[in-house]
């Protein structure tokens, strides 16, 4: 009986003794780390309440580090900022040396995170959950080598992010209201200034500026009800009166304003939701998931969505702000039906060309460009704030829903959604035929 017992001691110390000498394994992949990393700014942006073209700079440049510091599982891979403008020469690791590039790219994002976003603690907090999470697969110094190549990544990111003109236009005037026929003036219940009237001014990263890609010039205003504007004019409003369940589910799935007003007598509350750029990143990341999509290739699809993103805001808000064309709200309100209010409702900044369609466009070509045309999918992404699925045969049926929601919650003229998809498209193809990979 006393040989059993000491002989079931020993198994019991031999066991635990394997298990403290076996490196910790996780039951995470490298992507899905990776998609961990981004939902987790996205939760962030939502939390912080950035506008939509705001949103796209927070994006952006962590997704750029994550993809500069975890390309190198891809052997022949290429930076992709070294043919951006504005980046230093990204740096590479040390011959010979062995690293654990999954870790290198969180460390890298979460570097450059912190530098966008106001909830750095939660940033800070995911870091190093995930991190410990990493640190067993490999040797301490590897794991040391990886974390200091992704915290010099993200230097050479944050040194260009120091320089593309957002600080300073923190500081820029206000916009000028002027009460003139056809030009913008704020929209009810908020009556809101005009909302980042100089982001043309931030620094581009693929075009040349932001004006490189314009849309057509805009129908002129125009009260003759036989005029091209006014005919668009009388659409929307024609349209608000016989809005079908299907419209309003479609404005409502795409309406992604990150800080809605709801006011209810002499009450006002607010509602949070991902940004028209932040749904984008939730489709490429639904995507990526649902095909099983690699670490490398993830890598590669969230950097170059985010800068058909980026890109996308800067010409669409060089296009408002220098068209500064009048709501449908201000006109129908004053010219038609005194008591008519849109669906939804109306963005504090200039219609055209449409936000949503200009951005959704640029994201979809560039997904397109990456895993090809006809790619269905059910989009499940806005079931946390409450809202059902939508099914769609590809990424640019999906933008075309997108763009159309807005004349649907009577916010936008068509032509300005046709515009806007247009001037997207051109972006998102142009990401495509500049990156090289």
């Amino acid at each position: 009986m006393k040989l059993t017992i000491r002989l079931l001691l020993i198994g019991v110390v031999f066991i635990n003794a394997c298990r403290e000498t076996e490196p910790s394994q996780s039951m995470m992949t490298d992507t899905e780390y990776l998609h961990a990393a981004q939902k987790k700014l996205t939760d962030i942006i939502v939390k912080d309440i950035f506008s939509p073209p705001v949103a796209s700079r927070v994006y952006v440049y962590p997704l750029l580090a994550a993809y500069e510091a975890g390309k190198f599982v891809q052997p022949d891979a290429k930076s992709i900022t070294d043919q951006l403008h504005g980046f230093e020469k990204m740096i590479t690791p040390e011959s010979g040396e062995e690293y654990d590039f999954a870790v290198a790219a969180i460390k890298a994002f979460c570097t450059t995170a912190p530098k966008v976003v106001f909830s750095v603690q939660e940033i800070q907090d995911f870091e190093q959950k995930t991190l410990a999470e990493l640190k067993g697969r490999s040797s301490q110094a590897i794991f040391e080598r990886s974390i200091a190549f992704g915290q010099q990544v993200a230097d050479v990111i944050l040194r260009r992010m120091s320089k593309d003109n957002y600080a300073e236009t923190r500081g820029m005037e206000r916009f000028e209201v002027k009460a003139e026929p056809g030009r913008w003036i704020p929209t009810p219940p908020d009556y809101a200034d005009g909302l980042e009237p100089h982001w043309e001014k931030m620094a581009t990263m693929v075009t040349d500026s932001a004006s490189q890609i314009r849309a057509a010039i805009a129908e002129p205003y125009n009260e003759d009800p036989n005029s091209p504007f006014w005919k668009e004019v009388k659409e929307v409003y024609e349209i608000s009166k016989t809005i079908t369940e299907e419209q309003e589910n479609i404005a409502i799935f795409w309406d992604d304003n990150p800080f809605v007003s709801r006011h209810r007598g002499h009450l006002m509350f607010q509602d949070k939701k991902m940004t028209p750029g932040g749904h984008w990143l939730a489709i490429c990341q639904l995507f990526l998931k649902e095909k099983k999509v690699g670490f490398y290739d993830s890598l590669k699809a969230y950097a170059l969505t985010s800068l058909g993103l980026y890109e996308a805001f800067i010409s669409c808000w060089y296009e408002k702000y220098h068209s500064l064309r009048v709501r449908p709200e201000t006109i129908i309100s004053a010219k038609i039906d005194k008591e008519w209010h849109p669906y939804l409702i109306s963005p504090p900044f200039p219609a055209y060309t449409s936000g949503h369609s200009t951005i959704s466009s640029s994201a979809a070509e560039v997904l397109t460009g990456l895993f090809g045309d006809n790619q269905a999918y059910t989009d499940t992404t806005e079931e946390e704030y409450g809202l059902p699925v939508r099914s769609f045969t590809s990424f640019r049926q999906a933008a075309i829903e997108a763009s159309i929601s807005r004349v649907y919650a009577g916010i936008h003229y068509r032509s300005d959604c046709d515009m806007g998809n247009e001037q997207g498209a051109k972006i998102g193809q142009l990401v495509l035929e500049k990156i090289k990979l």
